[in-house]
């Protein structure tokens, strides 16, 4: 019963953006930028399907936000908002020139053993919204890769991303055979406590589902130079269902 009762409070995957107090979410702020924690299944950008997003949110706190980078809806973590114009020019040619650090956290599926690892592998963006490697039509993209701990299943890996093509890490993960656990997209398997969890029971006549309603990728930790020049590195806590899965894996390695 207690296992049902875990999966019950997990598994409600909402069926629109959740409600979101920017000011509860602000991780970092000065005159020209603020950084969130951007919640999971909720946009980042103006979303035609959904009335609140990111964007509008920041707009409402600040006539003249901007975001300067995006996060793919299901994924959580640091998002900078510039405030002014000149704040997002600054932090937008970061960007450009790749001096902006981004540190993302995930969960794959199988024992991965990689230590500092770069994959470089050009990705190519398809029609259908999703992306592949092609060498031959790609755009250039290298994401670093460090396992941080193995579980019996899985492993949390650090990811590090050089350039910031759309859903990259996703696709170089899955290049290496290391999908993120819940990314069916590229490959990924959803997360099952009755493949971790010994003497795992079921309610009879009921269907087990994911333990975690999306892919298990959170981006940690942005660094950047704020209009100042001073170095500027936030990081992102991990939300609950994130927070909970580690748990799970922890009491079931």
């Amino acid at each position: 019963m207690k296992e049902q009762n875990i999966l019950n409070q997990q598994n409600i995957k909402p069926t629109k953006a959740p409600k979101v107090d920017l000011k509860e979410i602000i991780l970092f702020e000065d005159d020209d930028y603020f950084l969130v924690n951007k919640p999971p299944f909720i946009s980042t950008l103006e979303d035609r399907h959904e009335r609140i997003n990111i964007l509008g949110l920041a707009r409402e706190y600040a006539n003249d936000a901007q975001v300067c980078h995006r996060l793919d809806k299901d994924t959580s973590g640091v998002l900078a908002v510039a405030k002014n114009p000149e704040a997002y020019r600054h932090l937008s040619m970061q960007f450009e020139k790749r001096e902006v650090v981004k540190v993302y956290h995930a969960v794959v599926d199988g024992i991965q053993n990689f230590q500092n690892t770069l994959v470089d592998e050009p990705i190519l963006k398809q029609n259908d919204g999703m992306v592949k490697i092609s060498r031959r039509e790609g755009k250039p993209a290298q994401t670093y890769f460090t396992s941080l701990k193995p579980y019996r299943l899985h492993t949390l890996i650090e990811c590090k991303p050089v350039t910031g093509r759309m859903h990259q890490i996703r696709i170089h993960l899955a290049s290496q055979g290391a999908s993120i656990t819940g990314d069916d997209t590229y490959g990924g398997k959803p997360f099952l406590l009755s493949e971790i969890k010994r003497g795992f029971n079921l309610k009879k006549g009921t269907e087990e589902e994911s333990f975690m309603k999306r892919m298990a990728l959170h981006a940690y930790s942005l660094e950047f130079n704020d209009l100042g020049g001073k170095k500027q590195r936030v990081e992102a806590p991990y939300p609950k269902d994130f927070q909970a899965l580690l748990r799970q894996l922890e009491l079931n390695k």
